[in-house]
């Protein structure tokens, strides 16, 4: 007896399909019902070089057939090479830094730019490079972590609301048309701190009814810095949005340029309007011209209704920053914010910032002891008490945070891997190394100079009053900030940022939250409910000025510079 013919099944693919096909596909087609099939005629056979041919026999084969346990391993392989070649995933990314530097970072993390052969393409590759230079994260990865972190306090309703009483008003004209009194200011500190007593400066003015020559800001000790009002505030708008309060001169005029002014050196801390015209007013009427100093934290912070809208409207509208500063400081910001939310965060790390803390930085013995050599050589420095150790310093919130506790604030709060963070300030202690902790946690790292085009700030070198304006702009515009530290800046965008509707702002709990730092015992998930209960209610939420003395309005703007017009009158206390 002949023996039964063997029936064959065949299933050829075209091989400008089998790109196409998924995994998936193809075991749908291997595994549908078989169909008889006739033999494959010699056209079909001609044409195996452009097609991809397989044979398979079902009803000849046992399951002990080694040809059928051999079709099913090759099948298997099959399979196997068609997930790993077609199911890739589209994000992986590819770095144009590839290789880390020696000491494990990559040119990026460092803030090394690499030369840029064409020179057109520099803006686009600034913009478009803010994610690239760094391993891509997928946002869809932690899309709830981050629209939590992302979140805005509730603002209560308060929108700003400068409204003088009649009286200020009616005042007003009589005070701005005198032209027998001048007052002169010489402003001192840092750009934040000059801010601040230009501010006082023109409520000083307004209270003995004296026109303000612009300020002239003090070579600054410590930065060398030259610039003078008009280099850093638009000074045309200065004037315009005050020429209803005080009269503003860009210099004395011919009647007073020989009048030998009336200096005081030596005004008390927080004295009130009442102590200002017992005391300068008798001489200014006498003399014309009265010359103020060191006004920092002269003039109190508890002042009638109207001087404290006044500093508000100074504050908040008269110092705008000059042209040039304000475009490029507008060009970091939207390099930042084009790929979606981002952080500021203002690092106070820089060896005269521990110095004068009487601070450590923690790096290593080596760098501490750097900066205790320098508070010995220059005592002067040192601005807290001195009768504390740095342990005690440290425990009762005084220092600045360095780079690791940053971190883990930061992850405890929610902040996820893939945000975008801008760091303002100045370089820190131990360069780059100091932000180890912080660069190998969020990667998106970036300050002005990494986000500058080639050449864009060369004509701010030595300028430190237009890099810490660049970093208030920024700052100022970014959807989350927080300080490492308190200070001039960090108050001046706290109140910036309130006003503007209370835009989310982080106040580390300094003094609470490190003994939890440093109990390493705690497990992850602890720490992290325990901090973010710690600051709950520092977050950028309305606060009443009038619920602590001595805050200053420019701060706390509520409640004299912004009205609530909501039914909810909850505030945090």
């Amino acid at each position: 007896m002949a023996k039964p013919k063997k029936k064959v099944s065949y299933i050829s693919v075209p091989s400008q399909i089998i790109s196409s096909l998924s995994s998936s596909s193809l075991q749908s087609l291997l595994v549908s019902p078989t169909k008889s099939s006739s033999q494959p005629s010699s056209s079909s056979s001609s044409s195996s070089s452009s097609s991809f041919s397989f044979s398979f026999s079902f009803p000849s084969l046992s399951y002990k057939s080694p040809r059928l346990w051999f079709l099913a391993l090759f099948l298997v392989g099959l399979l196997g090479m068609l997930v790993v070649g077609f199911n890739l995933d589209p994000l992986t990314p590819f770095s144009p830094y590839p290789c880390p530097t020696p000491d494990g970072f990559s040119r990026s993390q460092l803030g090394i730019s690499s030369t840029v052969p064409d020179p057109s393409a520099q803006t686009g590759q600034v913009l478009n490079s803010i994610e690239e230079r760094q391993p891509s994260i997928s946002r869809n990865a932690s899309f709830h972590e981050e629209s939590e972190f992302w979140k805005q306090p509730d603002g209560l309703g308060y929108r700003p609301c400068l409204e003088f009483t009649q009286e200020y008003r009616k005042a007003s004209p009589g005070i701005v048309r005198n032209r027998r009194k001048y007052l002169m200011v010489v402003v001192s500190g840092g750009m934040n701190q000059q801010r601040n007593q230009i501010v006082d400066a023109v409520v000083i003015a307004r209270v003995l009814g004296a026109s303000l020559v612009v300020p002239i800001l003090q070579v600054n000790v410590i930065w060398g810095d030259e610039s003078e009002f008009s280099d850093i505030f638009d000074l045309d708008h200065f004037k315009r949005v005050l020429a209803d309060d005080v009269h503003v001169v860009s210099s004395l005029p011919s009647t007073h340029i020989m009048t030998r002014p009336v200096e005081e050196k030596r005004t008390p801390l927080h004295v009130s309007p009442a102590w200002i015209r017992s005391r300068y007013l008798k001489r200014l009427n006498r003399d014309g011209v009265l010359l103020l100093r060191g006004l920092d934290s002269r003039l109190s912070k508890d002042l009638p209704s109207d001087l404290q809208k006044l500093r508000c409207k100074v504050a908040f509208h008269a110092l705008k920053f000059a042209s040039p500063i304000l475009e490029i400081g507008s060009k970091i910001a939207e390099r930042m914010s084009s790929k979606g939310p981002y952080l500021a965060l203002h690092l106070r790390m820089e060896n005269d910032v521990w110095v004068r803390t009487g601070c450590l930085p923690g790096l290593s013995h080596e760098y501490d002891e750097i900066v205790s050599n320098e508070r010995k050589r220059r005592p002067e420095l040192l601005t807290a008490r001195s009768n504390m150790s740095y342990h005690d310093r440290k425990l009762a919130g005084l220092c600045p945070l360095n780079a690791l506790e940053v971190t883990r604030l930061l992850k405890a709060l929610g902040a996820p891997k893939s945000s975008r963070i801008y760091w303002a300030g100045g370089q820190p202690l131990g360069g780059k190394e100091a932000l180890r902790s912080l660069i190998e946690e969020f990667p998106h790292l970036y300050n002005k100079e990494d986000l500058a085009l080639p050449g864009e700030l060369e004509s701010f070198a030595n300028r430190a009053s237009f890099m810490a304006a660049i970093d208030y702009i920024v700052s100022e515009r970014s959807d989350v900030f927080m300080p490492s530290h308190g200070g001039n800046m960090g108050h001046a965008i706290q109140g910036h940022r309130a006003y503007l509707g209370h835009k989310k702002y982080i106040t580390p709990n300094k003094r609470q939250m490190l003994p939890f730092f440093m109990n390493s015992s705690i497990p992850e998930e602890d720490f992290n409910r325990i901090i973010k209960e710690l600051h709950r209610d520092s977050l950028g939420q309305p606060e009443l000025r009038t619920s602590k003395s001595g805050r200053d309005v420019t701060k706390y703007p509520v409640p004299e510079c912004m009205c609530n017009s909501s039914n909810k009158t909850h505030l945090s206390m």
